[in-house]
């Protein structure tokens, strides 16, 4: 039959918030309760009578705990397929009852974990009889309904209020689903704590939270987003955050916070930076940010890594953008950001964790390390005969910041704090070159005195003597083509400063 009355139940919880109302509404139909430990006394204590589990295994909790449920009266209550009359006269014969209800999660390993847990506590919160009893309950979902998270507490007791206590097989089946997400996610965790020291090559990766989003990157692309956004964002204005919004939203934080100790301002459109900027304050940084493109600026992402006030509101204010990221707003600033209500303005709480990317290709799926490393003063080898000034020096790297987070082939044009123009993803770094210079000019900026970023190395001289011919006079590069001497001799010949510093920054 596919409606199946819960006459037993087996309850066995770590986390118990949320599980009384389910007792209630289980008792009113006169459930027997199986526990153990904190479970047992926590039913108890709301007046109901509870089996012990050892009296249904004649053995009490061993070895610390490892071993209560591990017993075939507790595993056959569950595992035995009632319409198959083979298992219903062995459960007879070694006097096995039925279990209807399973209700059981996971010690907290991931949460150990995070807290930086010993080895032995973090070793001891890898579940085994939890994680037995869950497989096993959702196996037999024909007989058996299982309940494995606590998130699953309010829509288990919607159903058995709904029902009086009673289950169909879609019910059993779908709640078998969540059951084997929540095992698999648990066994992907612990091998990934594993595999830190292993290295493993094998590819394992959970998310528990899934959200579906109004589309993917295209109106005909289903989309969604895994992971805690509410975890990483407050969102305090505006509407669902959509593919293309995230996206855009991974690169504006991830470029922002390479100015850490600084006052800094991005405008991201379609991942690139199209304006980037350092000043005295929010105001300042947005306004010389803005200048870089302020055509490309609208409709962007905007991303500041201090906290807004109005001064600064009331110039963004003046444009249309879709989003803000900040990690705070005075209430005066919020007030008039939100005065668009489609605005999306997000505060962001917590930084990015992630160390590693992966993506899907050719059937299958490539992974990497992030690319972590910021350029600084340490890596810079001066390769001319000129050393730059202390003011190109930070012009050089600040341009080398924003080239690490721009689509290559990329090069930028920037002054001490200020980017001026960018090319970005061309095909050929010459071209990428024009680019950023036409662009610089159509917006009314000078290059004299700029310095150049290269994402990688110049295969020919080329582009230093573009760069040469406008005005430009200091160039930061990776090095590492046979041709970087090219390169070196027409700088020293026109009193360019030029420095390699080893890391190539490709961003496909």
């Amino acid at each position: 039959m596919s409606s199946k009355k819960i006459t037993r139940a087996l309850i066995s919880v770590f986390y118990k918030d949320g599980l009384e109302p389910i007792v209630h509404q289980l008792a009113k139909h006169n459930v027997e309760f199986i526990s153990t430990g904190g479970t047992q006394e926590f039913i108890e204590k709301l007046g109901y009578k509870v089996t012990p589990v050892e009296h249904l295994t004649g053995y009490p909790s061993i070895f610390g705990g490892r071993v209560k449920t591990l017993h075939p009266a507790v595993f056959g209550g569950i595992l035995y397929r009632r319409a198959d009359a083979g298992d219903v006269k062995q459960a007879a014969e070694f006097k096995i009852a039925p279990l209807d209800l399973v209700i059981v999660d996971l010690y907290p390993f991931e949460e150990t974990v995070a807290k930086g847990g010993s080895e032995e506590d973090i070793v001891e919160k890898i579940d085994i009889g939890g994680i037995s009893l869950i497989r096993g309950a959702a196996k037999n979902f024909n007989d058996v309904l299982i309940v494995s998270s606590r998130n699953q507490y309010a829509e288990v007791l919607e159903l058995l209020k709904n029902k009086n206590s009673s289950t169909d097989l879609s019910d059993r089946k779908r709640f078998a689903a969540l059951a084997f997400n929540v095992t698999s996610h648990y066994d992907t965790a612990i091998f990934g704590y594993f595999n830190q020291e292993q290295n493993i090559p094998s590819f394992k990766s959970s998310y528990s939270n899934g959200k579906a989003l109004r589309y993917g990157e295209n109106p005909h692309q289903k989309g969604i987003y895994f992971g805690n956004l509410d975890g990483l964002f407050d969102q305090l204005n505006g509407k669902e955050l959509s593919y293309n919004n995230l996206v855009d939203v991974d690169a504006a934080v991830n470029l922002v916070r390479e100015f850490e100790g600084e006052t800094a301002f991005v405008i991201i459109k379609h991942t690139n930076a199209c304006g980037v900027a350092t000043g005295s304050s929010v105001k300042e940084a947005y306004l010389k940010a803005f200048q870089a493109d302020t055509v490309s600026a609208f409709g962007g992402v905007l991303a500041s890594n201090q906290k807004v006030n109005l001064a600064a509101a009331e110039e963004m204010n003046k444009l249309f953008f879709e989003i803000l990221i900040a990690p705070d707003y005075e209430l005066s600033a919020l007030e008039l950001l939100k005065s668009k209500k489609n605005r999306i303005i997000l505060k962001q709480k917590q930084r990015l964790s992630a160390t590693k990317q992966f993506k899907s290709l050719l059937n299958g799926v490539i992974e990497q390390d992030l690319d972590l490393h910021t350029d600084t003063k340490n890596d810079l080898k001066t390769m001319t005969k000129r050393t730059p000034s202390s003011a190109e020096v930070n012009a050089l790297l600040f341009a080398s910041k924003i080239c690490k987070h721009t689509k290559s082939n990329t090069i930028i044009l920037a002054v001490e704090g200020q980017m001026l123009s960018s090319g970005v993803g061309q095909t050929s770094r010459v071209d990428a070159l024009r680019q950023a210079i036409e662009k610089a000019k159509s917006f009314g900026f000078s290059l004299k005195g700029a310095v150049m970023a290269s994402d990688a190395f110049f295969p020919f001289p080329d582009c230093v003597e573009i760069a040469h011919q406008q005005g430009i006079e200091a160039v930061i590069q990776p090095g590492g083509s046979i041709k970087d001497q090219d390169s070196i001799n027409f700088c020293d010949a026109h009193n360019m400063a030029m420095v390699f510093t080893g890391f190539r920054h490709f961003k496909h």
